[in-house]
């Protein structure tokens, strides 16, 4: 069994191998380091993530089963349907990068006490997305942000982090659109990281960390198409 946490070096970005994560469902598998771009961006192509409420040291994970979403299994059960068919909304790529951020770490959430977006994080993230490597979409109603997410991008994969809405559906609508983006630009499928309740009604599904790696891996071999993430309001795409 393994049992061993790495120290990451304050220098060095590299990563262990995501294998050698704890042996328990979450799969921590190194503490320390920093959140500069070029170790986050590390992170992610090596299959890993981090998570950590304030005050608390940096924690690096690789879980066993990994939450993943295949473009093909997205639910559009009746009642999106009949909201889709209907909706006023607009929807944006990278607009309002900072804006979505921000309310995905305010806006509150069941079951939940607090957040684990922490103003550094916030400030990470942001400094991700300047370089042209994390992304948002954005869920207009006339001049109000009432739905949206965030990720990452590497080579052909989108790595998920978070999302909020302030209105029904808001938030699956975000994810819709996603899908459609990706799957019209190129791209392999979503990682969702952690499987819950809300993404299983998304049809998000669990693989393997071994699975999930070799998945990754050929995702690296390609790259979405430039045009994919320029800021623009989407129209039939």
């Amino acid at each position: 069994m393994r049992s061993v946490i790495y120290q990451l070096d304050e220098h060095d970005v590299r990563f262990p191998d995501a294998n050698l994560a704890l042996d328990d469902p979450d799969g921590l598998l190194a503490v320390g380091g920093d959140l500069r771009p070029a170790r986050l961006l590390s992170a992610y192509r090596s299959g890993i993530f981090p998570w950590f409420n304030h005050a608390e040291p940096y924690a690096w994970w690789s879980p066993a089963m990994r939450g993943v979403l295949f473009f093909d299994d997205f639910i559009v059960n009746r009642s999106f349907r009949k909201f889709l068919n209907k909706s006023r909304y607009r929807v944006s790529v990278n607009t309002a990068f900072a804006q979505v951020i921000q309310h995905c770490a305010e806006v509150p959430r069941a079951g939940q006490d607090g957040t684990w977006i922490t103003d550094e994080m916030i400030a990470a993230y942001q400094a991700l997305h300047q370089q042209g490597h994390a992304h948002s979409i954005e869920v207009w109603d006339e001049q109000s942000l009432v739905g949206g997410l965030y990720g990452v991008a590497v080579g052909n994969l989108f790595c998920g982090e978070s999302m909020f809405h302030l209105a029904p559906y808001c938030s699956k609508l975000a994810y819709h659109t996603l899908v459609n983006l990706l799957k019209n630009h190129g791209g392999d499928f979503i990682d969702c990281q952690m499987q819950n309740d809300f993404l299983i009604t998304l049809g998000v599904s669990e693989i393997s960390r071994e699975l999930y790696l070799e998945k990754l891996a050929s995702a690296l071999n390609r790259n979405f198409h430039p045009q994919t993430w320029r800021p623009r309001f989407i129209v039939n795409e």
